[in-house]
């Protein structure tokens, strides 16, 4: 693979941490207009539901984590 088809594929797709920032961006309800269109152009949908379950189920246990440590047993 040339560098040339890297670069390419780069420009295609998000990469990993593109996802996840998009991701934790739409958690918190902030997103700039440039990765939204980027995201519904060029990334996958079940990238971001994957990226979004995985983020749920973390943000849970750290909820349910807390409050244990905050509750007396």
């Amino acid at each position: 693979m040339s560098s040339n088809e890297t670069k390419e594929k780069d420009e295609s797709s998000p990469s990993l941490k593109d996802v996840v920032a998009s991701v934790a961006a739409a958690f918190i309800g902030v997103q700039s207009n440039k990765n939204r269109e980027r995201d519904f152009t060029k990334g996958k949908f079940s990238h971001f539901v994957v990226v979004g379950l995985i983020g749920v189920v973390l943000f849970v246990a750290m909820l349910i984590a807390i409050v244990s440590l905050v509750l007396p047993s």
